[in-house]
C-alpha cells in the first residue's frame, strides 16, 4: 500500500469503520495532519452501545440503513478500518459486499506511520524537538568496549499470560520477568525471575498489573540503564542503541506518544473508575501543589505514553519510582479492591498517567528520546 499520508492527502472525504477508541484516535491524527479532509460517518456493524455521533459526525449503523438510517453510502469515499486487528479481515469482506473498492485497514505500521506524523507536528507547534532514537547516529568507540555500561530491560509476564502467536526471540539484554509470583505457586520457568523475593509489592499484581515488576526492580536491582517492556509489547530498537544511549547521554527512551480521546484524563474516567482519577487529582492539590497544575494540563491534554514502558538510566529510574509509587499506594488504599478483573488494574492504569506526567514534568531536566514499538499477537 502506498504511504498512509499520501493516501489521506489525495481525498476529501473518508469514511472510519469504527466508533470506539481507536476510531477516535484515528479522528485525533485526521484532525490535526489533514484540516480539510471531511470525515462522512463512522459506520459500525456491532450491537455494542456507540455514540450516535462524534464530534457532530453520524455513526452509521449499517445493518440498519434501509430500515431506520435512510442513510445512501458513498461507495467510492475510501474506508479506514480502524477497530482491533482480529476484526481486520472480516470488516473488509463486509464493505466490498457492500460496494466499497478502497478499504485501509489501520495496521501497525498504518498507525506508527501516523502516530509519528502526529506528534512531529504537535511538537513543532509548541517549538519542542521530536528525536527519534532511529534517526541518532552513533557507533561502537573504543570508549565504550572497554567501559559498556550495563543494561537490563525485564520483560514482565505472568501465568494469566496468552500464548504468543508471533514468533519472538528474546535478545540478551532483555531478562523476563513473572510479575505477581506471590500470588501462585506456578512458575514460568526454572530461570525466570520473579517479583517476590526480597522487597517487593507482588501480592498487589491484581491491582498495580507490571508496575509490581517495577518495583521489585527499583528495590533489588541495579544496572547503569534499566527499562520495563511487556511479553507483548516491545520497543523496536537499533542493535546499538545502548552504545548510542550511552555515548549521547541520553536518559531516558520513551514510546512515541500516542492519541487519546477526548483527553488524558477524560478517557481514564470513560474506561475506568472515575471516582480513582478525581481522588488522584486530589490527591496532587494536597500533597503535590507544585505538579498540580503540570498535572492539569498534561491531563487536559491527548498525548500519552502507553503500557508503562521505558528505558532509563538508573538516576531516572530512582526518580520515578520515589515519586510515584507513595502516590499509587495512596490511590490503592482509596480505591480498594473491585469484583471485575479489569477495573480492579486500576492502579496500573493510574500509573501509565503518572508515568506521562513524570516525562513531561522533567522534560527540560533530562534528555528525552522516543522510539517506536511493537505489539505481538
Amino acid at each position: 500500500m502506498d504511504n498512509i499520508l499520501d493516501v489521506l492527502n489525495a481525498h476529501s472525504k473518508i469514511y472510519i469503520f469504527g466508533a470506539a477508541s481507536r476510531a477516535k484516535t484515528f479522528k485525533g491524527y485526521v484532525n490535526m495532519l489533514f484540516p480539510k479532509l471531511e470525515i462522512t460517518g463512522y459506520l459500525v456493524d456491532d450491537e455494542e452501545k456507540n455514540d450516535s455521533r462524534i464530534a457532530g459526525v453520524p455513526v452509521i449503523h449499517i445493518g440498519r440503513i434501509s430500515k431506520e438510517q435512510p442513510v445512501k453510502l458513498q461507495t467510492k469515499v475510501p474506508v479506514i478500518i480502524a477497530t482491533k486487528g482480529i476484526f481486520h479481515q472480516r470488516i473488509g469482506v463486509l464493505l466490498t459486499d457492500l460496494g466499497f473498492d478502497n478499504v485501509i485497514p489501520v495496521s501497525v505500521d498504518v498507525d506508527n506511520c501516523l502516530r509519528n506524523a502526529y506528534v512531529r507536528k504537535f511538537f513543532a507547534k509548541e517549538n519542542r524537538e521530536f528525536v527519534k532514537l532511529e534517526n541518532i547516529a552513533g557507533g561502537t568507540s573504543q570508549a565504550v568496549i572497554g567501559n559498556m555500561p550495563d543494561a537490563c530491560i525485564y520483560m514482565a509476564k505472568s501465568i494469566y499470560d496468552k500464548e504468543l502467536e508471533t514468533p519472538y526471540i528474546i535478545p540478551k539484554y532483555e531478562k523476563p520477568l513473572q510479575v505477581g509470583a506471590a500470588l501462585t505457586d506456578r512458575r514460568l520457568g526454572d530461570d525466570i525471575l520473579t517479583d517476590d523475593k526480597g522487597e517487593n509489592i507482588s501480592e498487589r499484581n491484581r491491582q498495580y498489573s507490571e508496575v509490581t515488576g517495577l518495583y521489585w526492580v527499583w528495590k533489588n536491582c541495579y544496572h547503569d540503564i534499566a527499562g520495563l517492556s511487556h511479553y507483548r509489547r516491545h520497543f523496536i530498537l537499533p542493535g546499538n542503541w545502548i552504545e548510542i544511549m550511552w555515548q549521547k547521554n541520553i536518559d531516558a527512551i520513551v514510546p512515541v506518544p500516542t492519541y487519546v480521546y477526548p483527553s488524558v484524563g477524560d478517557n481514564y474516567k470513560e474506561r475506568h473508575a472515575p471516582e480513582d482519577w478525581d481522588f488522584l487529582l486530589q490527591y496532587l492539590r494536597e500533597k503535590e501543589k507544585w505538579t498540580y497544575n503540570a498535572a492539569i494540563q498534561v491531563f487536559s491534554g491527548n498525548l500519552f505514553l502507553p503500557g508503562n514502558m521505558f528505558i532509563v538510566r538508573w538516576k531516572v529510574l530512582e526518580e520515578l519510582c520515589s515519586w510515584m509509587f507513595p502516590i499509587l499506594d495512596a490511590v490503592r488504599v482509596n480505591g480498594g479492591v473491585k469484583e471485575d478483573v479489569y477495573l480492579n488494574r486500576y492502579v496500573g492504569a493510574v500509573s501509565e498517567r503518572l508515568v506521562t506526567l513524570f516525562f513531561e514534568l522533567h522534560k527540560d531536566k533530562y534528555k528525552i528520546v522516543y522510539a517506536d514499538r511493537r505489539f505481538l499477537r
